[in-house]
């Protein structure tokens, strides 16, 4: 990685600033993680059996962000991106895949996803989750989103060093 440009989140806001700005932080965490990097290192594979790369992690955050706010609060009946069916694991698998293809389809749904949440009148606002057949919260929502970002950060920490030997920011 040759530079941090996060912006950390903020000491004191709002609930949704503070939701929003952790949110930003964990995705542009996940971006500077990739920095740097070939496509074919980004393709570089955790162990077998396992197909987990770096790209494949955008590829399945892209998946996050469109289930959980363009499928939740717009379209409940969005196509995944890299499945016919809700099968998240089919992104893991980059091995055809190319940062340009990956990073253009997460970067729109990280954009719509943002979208949606400043159209949101409060973080009250209910979605309707299909998989669970339950209204939700954009509240939950986006603390479920977070937590995503979290754990699979942590695994691109793993990814990274594997790839480069870097240490986990």
């Amino acid at each position: 990685m040759t530079s941090d440009n996060r912006i950390g989140p903020p000491h004191f806001g709002s609930e949704r600033d503070m939701l929003r700005a952790f949110l930003d932080y964990h995705r542009a965490t996940l971006a500077m993680k990739c920095e740097g990097l070939s496509d074919e290192e980004l393709r570089q594979q955790s162990m077998p059996p396992s197909t987990l790369s770096l790209l494949g992690l955008v590829r399945h955050m892209a998946e996050v962000e469109r289930a959980w706010f363009r499928r939740v609060f717009e379209d409940h009946d969005a196509p995944m991106v890299w499945s016919d069916r809700i099968d998240f694991q089919a992104a893991y698998d980059a091995s055809a895949s190319t940062r340009a293809e990956a990073f253009s389809a997460w970067e729109a749904e990280v954009e719509n996803s943002r979208r949606v949440e400043r159209a949101a009148e409060s973080l009250d606002q209910a979605g309707y989750q299909a998989r669970w057949g339950e209204k939700v919260s954009l509240r939950m929502v986006m603390v479920h989103v977070l937590l995503e970002y979290g754990r699979h950060n942590g695994h691109a920490d793993f990814l990274r060093e594997g790839v480069d030997g870097t240490v986990g920011a």
